[in-house]
């Protein structure tokens, strides 16, 4: 490698005159997130803050499939299973590190082609400049493992319009890249086989200003997605208070894309249903992203220490049977007590952010 380029960790660090690039160069993983990465990544952009040669940075994944798929979810079970810490340094750390890009004074340009999935989501979508391709797929399947929409993406789901955010939170629907713009998760579409491009004409830019005018050179128009027009069913289905309601308007509609939304949360876990819409509805009054990343870690920590989420990584990752057996298993089963546990302060554990 040259002196402007080289290896850290499982990261590709590149030069390119005032432009940074991150590569994230786990590609067989899907570039999956892990501890040590987001470690790394948050020393180079503490480092980058005070360097006057430095005007942007720019984040990619390695190889055609993924930006990034999600965090290192199988490191999570296992420390779990041995009551390890590593659940809580790893989304302490993951989530201080999307709340740097999100604040980062300088402009920060991800790419978002490919599989874009839960730690993926948050490394891109908190971004200044979300580029997605016409590879991009989005989504937050975490309900379907007994988790939930964590990395703060409900504050931006809460924020979708009408209540497509809800609908996405609690079905894992992937979305390319016409309605990730719609939703608000991304901003402007750039042709995969022009992303080449991306770093000469990103090596002097030091503006916002100046990077959307180069990105706007490369972009090209976003065809027409699939929720603006399926907007009159998920607004009615899924503008209902709780899930049980949720359910019973998707039964009672006659939209094929309603059944298929159906049969997905009839597959994830009711627990986790439940406090993915506690949480998006709550997320809509909080002013500042930090609340929302501070929320999902009390109830990451809960969800480490209960039953589905581990349940659910071992049915989809570790033993692939596909069938969790989900505790309770039915939504009418799932009381408030169990839902508001998981947003129960945690004490001196509590995430802060440095200011």
């Amino acid at each position: 490698m040259s002196a402007e380029e080289f290896q850290d960790g499982d990261l590709i660090v590149r030069s390119e005159r005032s432009l940074r690039r991150i590569t994230l160069n786990r590609p067989k993983a899907l570039n999956a997130l892990t501890l040590d990465m987001a470690v790394r990544m948050t020393a180079l952009l503490r480092q980058w803050i005070a360097d006057p040669e430095v005007g942007a940075v720019l984040l990619d994944g390695a190889g055609e499939r993924a930006f990034c798929a999600g965090g290192d979810i199988r490191a999570l079970y296992d420390a779990a299973k041995s009551g390890g810490a590593l659940p809580a340094q790893f989304w302490s750390t993951e989530y201080r590190l999307d709340v740097s890009i999100a604040r980062y004074p300088k402009p920060v340009i991800v790419v978002m082609d490919g599989l874009v999935m839960g730690g993926g989501v948050g490394l891109s979508t908190h971004a200044a400049h979300r580029v997605v391709t016409e590879r991009s797929a989005i989504g937050m399947p975490e309900v379907s493992i007994g988790y939930f929409p964590d990395v703060a993406a409900c504050f931006l789901l809460a924020r979708s319009p009408g209540y497509v955010g809800t609908y996405l939170a609690l079905t894992g629907e992937r979305i390319g890249a016409a309605d990730a713009i719609y939703c608000g998760l991304a901003d402007i579409n750039i042709p995969a086989a022009k992303l080449a491009e991306l770093p000469a004409a990103l090596g002097d830019c030091r503006t916002a200003a100046d990077t959307t005018a180069r990105l706007r050179k490369l972009s090209v128009a976003t065809p027409a997605g699939k929720m603006a027009a399926a907007r009159s069913w998920i607004d009615a289905c899924y503008g209902a208070n709780d899930v049980e309601d949720i359910v019973g308007r998707l039964a009672a509609t006659n939209e094929d894309a309603a059944r298929g939304a159906l049969e997905a949360m009839r597959k994830a876990s009711p627990t986790s249903l439940k406090i993915a819409l506690k949480n998006i509805r709550s997320a809509l009054s909080f002013k500042r992203v930090e609340e929302s990343f501070q929320q999902d870690f009390r109830i990451s920590l809960a969800c480490i220490a209960g039953h589905d989420f581990i349940e659910g990584i071992r049915a989809q990752i570790v033993d692939k049977d596909r069938n969790p057996a989900w505790v309770p298993q039915q939504l009418a089963d799932v009381t408030p007590q169990i839902v508001d546990r998981h947003f129960k302060s945690v004490g001196a554990q509590e995430l802060t952010f440095v200011q």
